[in-house]
């Protein structure tokens, strides 16, 4: 699944992937493939995303649950 909401917060910050990359120490393709949903990121590397964005996890990583 998309993480539409960490894309929105990077922009919301006017950061590049590859700003946000530098900010948290690794590749731009990380940051890609998490936005993607390609790559769950460890809690670690969660913490330092929203240290950096100044979200919580909640905000950032916490999905919704959807009634069917």
């Amino acid at each position: 699944m998309k993480n539409l909401k960490l894309k929105a917060a990077r922009a919301a910050m006017d950061l590049s992937q590859q700003a946000l990359a530098d900010r948290v120490g690794v590749s731009r393709q990380t940051i890609v493939a998490i936005e993607k949903g390609d790559y769950n990121p460890t809690i670690n590397l969660c913490r330092q995303i929203c240290r950096a964005l100044g979200k919580t996890l909640d905000e950032l990583f916490w999905e919704e649950e959807y009634d069917d």
